[in-house]
């Protein structure tokens, strides 16, 4: 088998106006690929004026190709051109991180976090659908192999169509984040926070769930209880009417540097993630990494991560994730014991080794 040397990465999504997990997912993988190979790794983006945000900065090396990203992403789909290696220089292998596919100049590994656009268009603009039924269509014929973060993903793309022969499960890892106390008194002092919480975060998008979350919260029996929103706003998502209801109850703290966060999830009583879809669930993983209890939805990936380690609800049950939301708040013993359970799972099966190395191995297999 021919060996891969140098790998042209995509990373255009961390220039997003919410990059999300799909940055996350990418910045992590280069980070435990420069940790854990010998890969010569080179970023890939459409024209910008300036870098991402701090937190988005990629640790590798980016080329830009002359277009911005919405005549680039249009020229990829429709002419499939320019080359990333226009950019690059030669390379073995191209890895397609986000749903932007690039042309085959050599061969390619695309990553399919999830297909939520064909479980519910409902949820994206008309244009987005578009663009993710031609990116899925162009990563079918053109990739080599296609790494998907979960069997949820995988099961989705071969329902879909995709050759399960040419599919890797590649999950995510995870780094736990030191935290002390003062880390936390500094986070509570900025926010105003006093009390017992309990923390979602994400984005503000409708498959999170958030009004059954919010709906679920309403009726809880403590209500001294502070629900804590972390994450940026993202589209089509109302939620006004619920938060004045609820007023004071719930915080909102909007997009957090990942030291805030981690701090936020070590804190918190409990870590609600009652998302409809996903791809992975990092959020929930790293609040399991922070020996945090965890509730979150059957059927979908984030109980794939969980495992038997949290409480998984039906996540348009609006009674019974009330009912788990009170009983672990009652319950100090059994919180601590998920916290410990979740810790022990989070750095035990789910490494960024193991994520660098079968990200390696699909690039060689691409080659072959």
């Amino acid at each position: 088998m021919e060996r891969c040397r140098r790998v042209a990465i995509t990373l255009e999504q961390c220039w997003h106006a919410v990059p999300g997990g799909t940055a996350r997912a990418a910045l992590g993988s280069v980070g435990a690929l420069q940790r854990f190979t010998e890969l010569d790794l080179v970023g890939v983006s459409a024209r910008h004026r300036g870098l991402p945000k701090a937190a988005w900065v990629p640790t590798i090396p980016v080329t830009q190709l002359g277009l911005p990203r919405l005549a680039l992403y249009e020229s990829w789909h429709r002419l499939r051109r320019p080359s990333v290696e226009r950019a690059t220089g030669p390379v073995d292998v191209i890895h397609a991180t986000g749903m932007a596919m690039p042309p085959p100049s050599v061969p390619i590994v695309a990553t399919v976090h999830d297909l939520a656009f064909l479980r519910d268009p409902s949820q994206f603009t008309r244009r987005g659908v578009s663009f993710f039924h031609r990116a899925i269509d162009l990563a079918k014929r053109d990739a080599q192999i296609i790494v998907c973060p979960s069997q949820a993903t995988i099961d989705e793309c071969i329902s879909h169509g995709f050759d399960h022969s040419r599919l890797r499960l590649v999950p995510w890892g995870i780094d736990p984040a030191a935290v002390d106390q003062s880390m936390i008194d500094g986070m509570r002092a900025r926010f105003g926070l006093h009390g017992r919480y309990v923390l979602w975060a994400g984005t503000i998008e409708p498959r999170k769930n958030l009004p059954v979350l919010l709906d679920a919260f309403e009726g809880i029996k403590d209500r001294s209880i502070t629900l804590v929103l972390a994450g940026p706003k993202g589209w089509n998502e109302q939620l006004d009417q619920r938060l004045a209801r609820l007023g004071s109850r719930v915080l909102q703290v909007g997009f957090v540097e990942p030291e805030i966060l981690a701090a936020l999830q070590t804190d918190a009583d409990i870590f609600c993630f009652p998302s409809r879809q996903e791809g992975f669930g990092l959020p929930v993983l790293e609040a399991m990494a922070q020996r945090t209890a965890v509730i979150t939805s059957s059927g979908t990936s984030t109980e794939e991560v969980v495992g038997d380690c949290g409480v998984v609800v039906d996540p348009s049950d609006v009674e019974t994730l009330r009912s788990e939301i009170d009983r672990l708040l009652a319950d100090d013993v059994e919180r601590a014991r998920l916290g410990r359970a979740g810790f022990d799972r989070a750095v035990s099966a789910f490494t960024w080794e193991t994520t660098a190395r079968k990200l390696e191995q699909a690039y060689n297999e691409a080659l072959s």
